[in-house]
């Protein structure tokens, strides 16, 4: 059964505040600007929403994607199955702790990634300056242990404030969030409210000075402007994928509307109207090229959501 207005009715969701809306182009929630219908898509504003709308679509059986800035996510041309649940809401950010040395951050799920990185380089908090440019929520960097020039999310972290499918909460020390070259142990049906982040102290103009540094290296060497969902294959171990692309020749092939950057391979950029499925044929393309040539079998970093 599709979801629509009427049959919305029936799952009546009490207690809930924020948006609702039905048949939602997923092209505008994304990076890459592509992507298929939302069944429903739903803006909880508090927690309490959020549990209440969790109770109600289980006890129906419906299947529920939570989405963060879309960045490093397709959705396929199909859309999405249910309903999707973005927490751009949840936005609150506070130090909690603060001495000489270090200092104590609370975060919610929904704060962006550079609004936390920028914060931290005004206030001379060191650990996210390689995370400058990166697009996306705090939730999303923290599930998918976003990083770059040797920074990772996952070094920042204390502990995370969940939510499970069914609503209940729970808190994951560092230890226990199983966190891995670009992803985590969070898994589908527990959902990130917030997190606890631990930083170092420097002087504000140092901070500043490395995080512009990093920025202006992405920008020379990332195509930043463009439409892309950020790195499409995970780096092999020790290796750079951009790099096999680049050498198997792959740089600037196409498929319909989606391009390997010529700025970087390891992007795929929408030069307009791309497609799901056309991103998919080029990342097979990719793919068998590239293990032709090197031998390596490429995997994907970015998440692939919805229908066919």
């Amino acid at each position: 059964m599709r979801l629509d207005e009427k049959s919305w009715q029936d799952i009546a969701v009490d207690g809930y505040r924020g948006k609702v809306e039905f048949r939602v182009p997923m092209k505008d929630y994304t990076y890459l600007g592509i992507g298929g219908d939302a069944e429903v898509l739903t803006v909880p504003e508090d927690p309490f929403s959020l549990k209440n709308l969790l109770g109600a679509l289980r006890k129906k059986s419906v299947p529920f994607t939570v989405i963060g800035g879309g960045t490093n996510i397709l959705v396929r041309d199909g859309g999405i199955e249910g309903v999707v649940i973005l927490l751009k809401s949840f936005r609150r950010m506070e130090v909690i702790n603060e001495s000489d040395s270090g200092v104590e951050l609370f975060t919610e799920a929904g704060v962006t990634l550079q609004k936390l990185v920028n914060f931290c380089k005004e206030k001379g908090y060191s650990g996210l300056e390689g995370l400058s440019g990166i697009p996306g929520t705090v939730g999303g960097a923290v599930c998918g242990n976003a990083g770059s020039f040797g920074y990772e999310m996952k070094d920042a972290v204390i502990s995370l404030a969940v939510m499970h499918g069914d609503g209940r909460l729970g808190r994951y020390k560092r230890e226990e969030v199983g966190f891995g070259y670009r992803k985590s142990g969070i898994t589908g049906d527990v959902i990130v409210l917030s997190a606890n982040l631990k930083f170092g102290k420097e002087d504000a103009e140092t901070v500043a000075s490395r995080t512009e540094e990093f920025l202006r290296e992405k920008r020379m060497k990332q195509p930043l402007p463009a439409k892309s969902a950020g790195c499409v294959f995970r780096n092999p171990e020790g290796l750079s994928a951009g790099r096999l692309i680049d050498e198997a020749g792959c740089k600037g092939m196409s498929m319909g509307d989606i391009e390997v950057s010529t700025v970087h391979a390891n992007f795929f950029v929408n030069r307009g109207n791309g497609t799901a499925s056309d991103y998919l044929g080029l990342m097979e393309k990719v793919v068998a090229i590239t293990n032709r040539k090197s031998g390596i079998l490429l995997e994907p970093e970015i998440r692939i959501v919805g229908r066919p």
